[in-house]
């Protein structure tokens, strides 16, 4: 069992990591993703620990992580591709440490929900995806409606980097009660308020274990 900073290692050097377990045999695991790389996104951002915070609330082992070239992490940006290998092989070691796993969960906060939804809608292991702010642009085109996998998708009413109305429009069309939608009232992208209710949305979501 690991406990606090730790590295995962990969094929370009290292990941930094974030990683406190309470236990070894947990059974809820949760892997929390950052905001975008090039414009300053880590683990330490307010968004992903309050985000881990509240999947630890109801009984989530989290793990966070920086991706390449962040912080003390190996390697450089890369558009995206290698930042998705980067959580896969951060999803691996986090079951490795936690065999008995058995409700897998992904978060992201805005990049992070990106990768997020593309490493959930491939990836068996993951039963569900929280999706913070998520920016469609950022997703392949076939992406979102490609995804089977439980998604709650959490957003600002006052996002002005990821705007709401074209993921209302997507969950309108789609009709799908795997799907749910929180809307924070007031908050921007970076959640400046409202983070606390934020963090109730994902806790109601998952609920209790």
């Amino acid at each position: 069992m690991y406990a606090g900073k730790t590295r995962i290692e990969v094929e370009h050097g290292s990941l930094e990591a974030i990683y406190r377990p309470s236990r070894s045999d947990a059974h809820r695991v949760a892997l929390v993703l950052h905001p975008h790389p090039v414009y300053g996104g880590t683990m330490h951002n307010p968004v992903v620990f309050h985000c881990a915070k509240a999947l630890e609330d109801v009984g989530f082992e989290t793990l966070r992580f920086n991706f390449r070239g962040v912080g003390e992490s190996t390697g450089s940006w890369d558009e995206g591709r290698g930042e998705l290998l980067d959580a896969s092989c951060a999803l691996d070691f986090l079951l490795e440490a936690q065999p008995q796993a058995r409700e897998v969960v992904v978060a992201g906060f805005s990049f992070g929900a990106a990768i997020g939804l593309q490493l959930g809608g491939a990836d068996p292991r993951i039963e569900k995806i929280v999706a913070i702010a998520a920016p469609l642009r950022l997703l392949p085109g076939d992406a979102l409606d490609r995804c089977s996998t439980p998604r709650l998708f959490v957003h600002g009413s006052n996002d002005q980097m990821a705007p709401l109305e074209p993921l209302q429009q997507w969950i309108a069309e789609v009709e799908d009660e795997s799907v749910a939608l929180r809307v924070i009232d007031g908050a921007s992208h970076f959640f400046e308020s409202g983070r606390e209710e934020m963090a109730a949305a994902i806790r109601n979501w998952l609920g209790e274990s």
